[in-house]
């Protein structure tokens, strides 16, 4: 049996040289290496048809892969209604405020209300101001001295939108105490960041589902913890680690789905991922509507990561990913993998004639029992320069993308203070920018349309900053939508981009960070609020800048449509920068830009290396320049005549110009060069 040895090593077996059937001498050297040795290159053309390709059992994996992001989703936006301030409240009166000989029953409540609370500019009463009267008087009028004080009892709400009761009113976190809402949203990113960087690495050390399994079931622990939470600090430390448990249910989640599809498959399979969390955004007021009250909601939207840990039981809705245990020699949970999902797409392994059982047994007959995984760590960035570079543009615009979200999504309250309005407007830009995603990406590549996407958003963003007040407010609307549009379709390619470049061995690490530096984006928008908005023209200026200069560094990206997934740490380093908007599949990539790279050597013909040989022979000798010639014993043929002015070279030689006179007879084509020809020193 022959099989090919073409990649580099990444682990540590030693299955010894093979030897021959016959006398069982050693038929080649073969250095120390795992299974990748013969898959890990070619998993898409190799492994991955044999097990099935994109069968139905894939398909299957694929769709309850779908779920955990529905649960993640709605945890996730369940923090929009969580943290949301009413749009009037007001101080409740206080009795000991006012005159002794004030008579309750000659006021109505509004006019009590306007006679305890001051108003502002005269459109609404104070949010955080009491009115207090001197005590001593005996008798009471609107024109007595009065001053302003802070609230004393507590505050009331009117709920025009959202919960009766959230986190914001339950323990009246407005006035002196706002500052603690944006500090929740910063701490819950901070849960998320942690979350991406330590789970996704746990992804490449124990693997996809065990990562998976453990963020879910810590996930639903602490979301039934918090309906519970009786005080802000409790909830704030439980948000921040149940933040940590969501980022490790959705990166596994998101990994698995993509390295279990075919090149073709992997875009519609990651944005109908997308369709799932707006699925998720708009079922969320219909279940605020329902509950009412934020333990409740708490509650509902824990039960799907509840019902997650059924996963831990059914292994085949949910499996090890083959290609992550073949990248990290794991040869026996490898093929039992691959046994699952060979059976799981209909493909019999009992005969030994199927491509599925063929493949298991060129795994044993090559490794046996020898195998000891390898695995990787992030931290090899270090050794890399193409792999650190394309994680680096990628977290990048990762970055820009949710990041400059915030400055479109504050000009949308100024054309209407309804929250409806503006939370199903973001929602529909969001649904939006996954379609445009479905119907050009495959189309124009990645690379064009993240591109594409930059320069909008970009664009969108200075007109913003510079004509905001010379433009019309219908103007205004439409770029807001079309910056908002954009940046969401620049963030989710970014997303899809990563996971398509990073190799499987640090897939995970990668992809964590990338993520992470997406919660960084979005915890820059919650900093302007805990600084009410005092930073906000620096925070729109920044981000216009840095989307100017993404499009700079996206141009140095490698484009991934349609390519297999890089397995090591050699594949990810080997993918070179294409020119912008190629188009055919079959053209080749150019070379890395930047960076030194060695040409490729030129293609060996040894028939015009000998016409090559022979020309060069009649030349020299023709001029009387000493030359030897070492003729090897089992070349038969007659030395040719010197060429002579006026010849033709045949098709095939060395040179194209056009003599007359006779063919030039080629040398014996399976002589080498350094068969054919031996010159002195001297020359």
């Amino acid at each position: 049996m022959n099989i090919p040895f073409h990649s580099r090593p990444l682990g540590s077996c030693s299955p010894g040289p093979p030897t021959c059937a016959s006398c069982g001498s050693s038929s080649q050297r073969i250095v120390c290496g795992s299974i990748s040795v013969l898959f890990n290159m070619d998993y898409e053309t190799k492994v991955y048809p044999r097990s099935g390709g994109y069968g139905k059992f894939n398909r299957l994996v694929v769709l309850f892969s779908w779920f955990p992001t529905f649960a993640v989703m709605l945890n996730l936006f369940c923090d929009v209604f969580y943290t949301l301030i009413p749009e009037l409240y007001h101080c409740k009166p206080d009795p000991r405020l006012l005159p002794s000989c004030f008579q309750f029953s000659n006021y109505s409540k509004q006019g009590y209300l306007n006679i305890t609370i001051p108003w502002v500019n005269g459109s609404r009463r104070s949010h955080c101001q009491l009115f207090k009267y001197p005590r001593n008087v005996s008798v009471f009028n609107e024109n007595l001295p009065k001053q302003k004080v802070s609230c004393t009892r507590g505050w009331e709400y009117t709920h025009s939108a959202g919960l009766n009761r959230n986190y914001v009113t339950e323990w009246d976190l407005v006035c002196g105490d706002y500052w603690k809402v944006p500090l929740q949203h910063i701490c819950f990113m901070a849960g998320w960041i942690f979350g991406y960087v330590l789970l996704g690495t746990l992804c490449d050390w124990v693997g996809r589902r065990r990562a998976f399994l453990i963020s879910v079931s810590l996930s639903s622990v602490l979301g039934v913890a918090l309906c519970i939470a009786n005080n802000p600090v409790v909830f704030l430390l439980l948000r921040l680690a149940q933040g940590a448990m969501l980022a490790g249910v959705l990166l596994a989640s998101y990994i698995s789905r993509l390295e279990v599809c075919d090149p073709p498959n992997r875009l519609m399979v990651a944005m109908i991922g997308g369709f799932f969390g707006v699925g998720a955004e708009l079922l969320l007021p219909v279940l605020v509507v329902l509950c009412r009250d934020w333990k409740i909601l708490q509650a509902v939207a824990t039960l799907p990561l509840i019902l997650l840990l059924s996963y831990w039981c059914c292994e085949s809705v949910f499996p090890e990913s083959p290609r992550w245990l073949l990248s990290t020699s794991q040869l026996h949970q490898a093929k039992r993998s691959l046994r699952m999902f060979s059976s799981g797409n209909a493909l019999c392994l009992r005969d030994e004639n199927q491509p599925g059982e063929r493949l298991l047994a060129d795994m044993d007959s090559v490794y046996g029992d020898n195998c000891q995984p390898e695995f990787h760590t992030v931290l090899e960035l270090r050794q890399t320069r193409v792999v650190w570079r394309n994680c680096l543009i990628l977290s990048f615009t990762l970055f820009i993308g949710t990041g400059i979200q915030y400055c479109f999504k504050r000009n949308l309250p100024s054309f209407t203070t309804n929250f409806y309005f503006t939370y199903f407007l973001r929602v529909l830009t969001r649904a939006l920018s996954c379609l445009f995603l479905c119907f050009t990406v495959n189309r124009f590549g990645r690379r064009s349309i993240l591109l594409l996407s930059a320069i909008i958003t970009g664009l969108s963003s200075l007109l913003l900053l510079a004509l905001t007040l010379y433009l019309h407010d219908g103007l205004l609307m439409v770029l807001s939508v079309l910056g908002l549009l954009s940046s969401q379709a620049l963030a989710m390619l970014s997303l899809l981009f990563a996971s398509e470049v990073m190799p499987t061995v640090i897939r995970g690490g990668c992809l964590g960070l990338v993520f992470a530096a997406g919660c960084v984006g979005i915890a820059a928008s919650s900093l302007m609020e805990l600084q009410n908005n005092a930073g906000y023209f620096l925070h729109h200026v920044i981000f216009a800048s840095f989307a100017v200069l993404s499009v700079l560094c996206i141009m140095l990206l490698p484009e991934s449509r349609r390519k297999p997934l890089p397995d090591s740490l050699d594949d990810g380093e080997s993918w070179r920068r294409p020119p912008l908007f190629l188009l055919r599949g079959t053209a080749r990539d150019s070379l890395l830009l930047l960076l030194p790279t060695n040409p490729p050597p030129p293609e060996y013909n040894a028939s015009s290396y000998s016409c090559l040989l022979t020309a060069t022979h009649r030349m020299l000798c023709k001029g009387e320049i000493p030359l030897k010639m070492a003729v090897p014993a089992q070349s038969s043929s007659p030395t040719p005549p010197p060429l002579e002015v006026g010849e033709r070279v045949e098709e095939g030689s060395w040179d194209s110009s056009f003599v007359e006179g006779e063919d030039i007879q080629p040398l014996n084509p399976s002589l080498g060069p350094l068969d054919s020809l031996s010159m002195s020193e001297d020359i």
